[in-house]
């Protein structure tokens, strides 16, 4: 058994991602490479984006804190704290309205 803060690594990452060249920070919970499931932390400065991606399996974005903006093509969803938005088997791009941390949970297919 394992227990972890997100509270407390929510706080810590998002003060790096203040201080990191790239506004973002990001720490692997659980999963890695050789897990089928993968959880990440990732804390972003307002208006910092993750640019358009591929979804490399069935995936969820948990609002841990702040406001993001999940677009896959001309949808968007806009999520908030405790909003758990399913990011769409296609193309799909995050950006952060304000400082903000997600936990991003990702099973990879196949």
């Amino acid at each position: 058994m394992q227990k972890t803060s997100l509270t407390a690594l929510a706080r810590n990452e998002l003060e790096n991602a203040k201080v990191a060249s790239s506004g973002r920070s990001a720490t692997t919970i659980f999963g890695g490479h050789e897990h089928a499931l993968r959880q990440t932390l990732i804390a972003f400065r307002a208006g910092e984006k993750l640019s358009e991606h591929e979804n490399p399996g069935e995936a969820t974005v948990q609002v841990l804190v702040g406001r993001v903006i999940l677009e896959a093509g001309p949808t968007s969803w806009s999520g908030w704290i405790g909003d758990l938005l399913i990011v769409p088997d296609a193309r799909h791009s995050l950006e952060a309205v304000e400082d903000s941390v997600i936990l991003l949970t990702v099973v990879k297919l196949g």
